[in-house]
């Protein structure tokens, strides 16, 4: 029956001619149902829509760009030594 309402949905577009105006507009979709999964997967493959995979979440983009300009990354050693001092900071207020 899924299959059926993608055929339709298709014919109305190939029944006329329509002037193709190429507007991509990205969303993020909560799949709350995994019949939706299978109609989105079914659009796909009618090259109707496009599915891509997250890249990731803001926060870790950021970081992986913050590291990857860092010139010298601390050692254990060194952090250990920071987190020291830190907590006697704190021990001493």
């Amino acid at each position: 029956m899924l299959n059926n309402h993608i055929r339709n949905f298709v014919k109305l577009f190939d029944s006329r001619p329509i002037l193709y105006i190429k507007n991509m507009e990205t969303l993020k979709i909560d799949i709350l149902n995994p019949k939706a999964r299978k109609l989105l997967k079914d659009l796909a493959d009618l090259d109707l829509i496009a599915i891509r995979k997250s890249a990731g979440s803001d926060f870790s983009e950021v970081l992986k760009k913050l590291r990857s300009q860092s010139a010298n990354i601390p050692g254990e050693d060194e952090i250990a030594k920071e987190v020291d001092v830190v907590r006697s900071r704190r021990s001493n207020k």
